[in-house]
C-alpha cells in the first residue's frame, strides 16, 4: 500500500498567502476548525482547516508565525461559498475576530436535515453515507492548543474537510432534485445574520435558571448577570471564573449597596475583585432598584399549560410525525417541543413553523388541527387526516 502523502501544515504567513491563493480559484471551500474554551470566555482558535478540490491543509494558529489577514479575507470573498458541518461554533469564532459572518454559507447538517438524513446527522454519519469513509474519532477530544500536534490528530483534523467536499457536492445536489434550494437559503440566511452572534450582557440572565415571578428580582438578576459578562468578556475568562450561576443569584438575592461591605464579601472583594468592579456591579444593582416597574424584565415564559392539557401537543406531534415522513424532513428541523408547546398554548409570536417553508409542510396544517378545521382518524391501522367544514355556533 503506497504511503499517504504528507499533510501540508501552514505555519507562516507567507505559506498562507499561498495556500489561500490556491483556495480562491475554486467556487466553494470546505472549511472547520479546532478550538479551546476551557480557559477564556472567547473561543481559542488552535487550528483551521481547508481545502477544494486541488489542494487541503491545516493552517496552525498558533505557531506564533502567522498573520491571518490572507485567510479572513478569503473567508469574507462573497464569490466563495463556505461550507461547514454544524457551523455555528465556527461562524461565532470568525465573527468575533472580523465582526463579520462569512457567509455565502453552507452547513452540511442543516442541509441534511432537509433533506431527510434525520435529526443532527453527525459528520461521521454522512462522511460513511454519502463518501463511503471511515472516521477515526480517537482524536475527537484531543488537546488542540498543545504542541506538538500528533499525526493522528493531523490526520483526524485534514478529515473533517476533504470528506466534506464529497458531502457538500451530494447533498447540493439531492437539495436541486428535490427542488429544496429555497428551503436552505432560507436557513443559511439565518445562519448569517449578524444577530445571531451577538452578544448582549443585559440578555445574559436568560441563560440562569429561575422560576421566580418577581419582577423586581429579575432586574438584580438581570443587573449581576449583566456585570458578570462584562468582566469576562473584558479579562476573557470563562463566566464561571468571575461568579458561577448560584452566586449570580445570592448576590441578587441579597443585593449589597455599601461599598465597604461589598468590599469584604466572599463573592466579591475574597475574589479579588477590584473597587471600580464593585463599585460597577454596585451600580448596576441601584439602578435595578431604581428602575420604573413597566422596564423590568418580565418573567420566562412557564413551560407548560395554563388553558391546553397536554393531549394537544401529544395532536402536534402526531401531526409533526406526519408531515415530516411525507416531506422526508427531519422533524426537529421543522419544530421543537418546545414550538409545540408554545402552539397548543396559542403563544404564537415567535413560533418558526408557522412561516416560511415550515409553513407549507406542517405550520398551516397545524393551524387547521388547533382550530378544529382538521382531523385526524384513524382507518385500517394508520392515521388519516381529514378536511372539516367550521361552522359558527
Amino acid at each position: 500500500m503506497p504511503a499517504a502523502p504528507p499533510i501540508n501544515v501552514i505555519h507562516t504567513t507567507k505559506e498562507l498567502e499561498a495556500f489561500c491563493g490556491k483556495l480562491s480559484s475554486s467556487d466553494y471551500i470546505a472549511l472547520d476548525t479546532e478550538f479551546s474554551r476551557s480557559d477564556t470566555y472567547y473561543s481559542k482558535l488552535c487550528l483551521v482547516q481547508a481545502a477544494n478540490d486541488d489542494v487541503s491543509g491545516i493552517v496552525d494558529t498558533l505557531s506564533g508565525k502567522i498573520d491571518l489577514a490572507p485567510f479572513l479575507k478569503l473567508l469574507n470573498n462573497p464569490e466563495i461559498v463556505k461550507v461547514f458541518h454544524a457551523a455555528r461554533q465556527d461562524l461565532e469564532i470568525f465573527y468575533h475576530l472580523t465582526g463579520k459572518v462569512a457567509a455565502p454559507l453552507f452547513d452540511t447538517q442543516v442541509a441534511a436535515m432537509v433533506c431527510g438524513y434525520g435529526d443532527q446527522a453527525a459528520y461521521e454519519t454522512l462522511a460513511t453515507r454519502l463518501a463511503g469513509a471511515k472516521i477515526d474519532k480517537s482524536a475527537r477530544f484531543a488537546n488542540w492548543a498543545k504542541r506538538p500536534l500528533t499525526q493522528r490528530q493531523l490526520e483526524y483534523a485534514l478529515s473533517d474537510v476533504t470528506h466534506l467536499r464529497v458531502i457538500y457536492e451530494k447533498l447540493e445536489a439531492r437539495l436541486e432534485k428535490m427542488g429544496r434550494e429555497k428551503w436552505i437559503a432560507e436557513e443559511m440566511a439565518k445562519l448569517a445574520d449578524p444577530a445571531t452572534y451577538a452578544l448582549h450582557p443585559e440578555e445574559a440572565w436568560r441563560r440562569l435558571k429561575t422560576r421566580s415571578r418577581d419582577r423586581r428580582f429579575l432586574g438584580r438578576i438581570q443587573a449581576v448577570a449583566a456585570w458578570r459578562e462584562e468582566l469576562a468578556r473584558t479579562k476573557d475568562l470563562p463566566r464561571n471564573r468571575v461568579l458561577r450561576d448560584d452566586q449570580v443569584m445570592e448576590l441578587a438575592a441579597h443585593p449589597m449597596a455599601d461599598f465597604k461591605v461589598a468590599k469584604n464579601s466572599n463573592h466579591l472583594g475574597k475574589r479579588g475583585r477590584t473597587p471600580e468592579e464593585i463599585k460597577r456591579l454596585l451600580a448596576l444593582l441601584k439602578d435595578a432598584a431604581e428602575m420604573p416597574e413597566a422596564d423590568l424584565p418580565q418573567p420566562l415564559p412557564k413551560k407548560g399549560f395554563r388553558s391546553q392539557p397536554p393531549p394537544v401537543v401529544e395532536l402536534l406531534k402526531v401531526l409533526l410525525k406526519m408531515c415530516a415522513q411525507k416531506h422526508d424532513v427531519a422533524p426537529r428541523l421543522i419544530a421543537t417541543v418546545e414550538d409545540l408547546e408554545n402552539l397548543a398554548a396559542g403563544r404564537t409570536k415567535q413560533v418558526e413553523c408557522l412561516s416560511g417553508w415550515r409553513a407549507g409542510i406542517f405550520g398551516d396544517a397545524a393551524r387547521d388541527l388547533l382550530a378544529g378545521r382538521l382531523a385526524m382518524i384513524a382507518k385500517r391501522g394508520k392515521i388519516e387526516l381529514k378536511s372539516l367544514s367550521v361552522t359558527d355556533d
